[in-house]
């Protein structure tokens, strides 16, 4: 546990570990307070007008060249002869819980008098860092669904898919909007119609259930670890406020 960041990781992998935690330790929790305050679900699987446009190759052909030009890397948008598109997208990881990764444990077994290694199926959960983004290269018949599924493989993520889901997020008199995608929704179809800006559009992956968290869905061991994860928290939490209310008590001694 990062005294600066309060970033969690396996003891094994610290040393795997590279964070730049030279900013001040509440920057990024005032931030995301200020941004949960102007964050609204809009709670609309409905798609805006605009997201329903239907595009032909022609058109297609001119909105990659608009948005080509617009862009200031080389991620760019590339028509494929059969009409279709590729081009990369940016996804933001907001994640609140924790998500659960493989780890392998070598015990020896003993087969014909020797000794022999076997690895036995184990899995570790962490919090991902806040501010976590993947730029991921996709067709553009490539389903939200699908980017959920590439998305999970890049962090070599084990949780069901079906805890997340992929969001569109958006920016409009200084309000943060944010819609569901459908399974089947086509996120570079949106990328390329919305065009490069970020506040215009981007994508957010979150966890899917917005009310209670339903505990029964979690494995045992995934439950141990979320134990293990609050003991902790609760005990940092203790540490900061004992502090806080010991440097209370010596300012009024020092003022008596």
């Amino acid at each position: 546990l990062s005294p600066d960041c309060s970033f969690t990781c396996h003891y094994r992998c610290r040393a795997l570990v590279r964070l730049d935690c030279s900013g001040p330790p509440s920057a990024g929790d005032e931030d995301d307070g200020n941004e949960q305050v102007l964050e609204k679900d809009t709670n609309v699987d409905e798609p805006s007008e605009w997201e329903k446009t239907e595009l032909d190759r022609t058109q297609v052909e001119q909105r990659i060249k608009e948005y080509n030009s617009q862009i200031n890397s080389n991620l760019f948008m590339s028509l494929n002869k059969d009409g279709s598109y590729t081009g990369f997208i940016k996804v933001q990881l907001k994640l609140v819980r924790p998500v659960s990764v493989p780890a392998t444990k070598r015990v020896p077994s003993v087969q014909a008098g020797r000794p022999h290694p076997q690895g036995v199926k184990r899995r570790t959960s962490f919090y991902l860092p806040k501010g976590t983004v993947k730029h991921l290269h996709i067709l553009s018949h490539t389903r939200a669904s699908e980017v959920i599924d590439a998305l999970l493989r890049k962090f070599t993520v084990i949780d069901n898919p079906r805890k997340f889901a992929l969001f569109e997020r958006s920016e409009k008199d200084e309000q943060v909007y944010l819609r569901k995608l459908g399974d089947d929704e086509q996120p570079l179809r949106l990328r390329l119609l919305a065009g490069p800006s970020e506040k215009v559009l981007s994508f957010v992956l979150k966890e899917n259930e917005t009310g209670e968290v339903n505990w029964d869905a979690f494995t045992l061991p995934e439950l141990h670890n979320f134990l293990l994860i609050l003991q902790r928290e609760e005990e940092e939490h203790l540490r900061r406020l004992r502090h806080r209310y010991a440097r209370c008590r010596q300012k009024m001694q020092e003022a008596l």
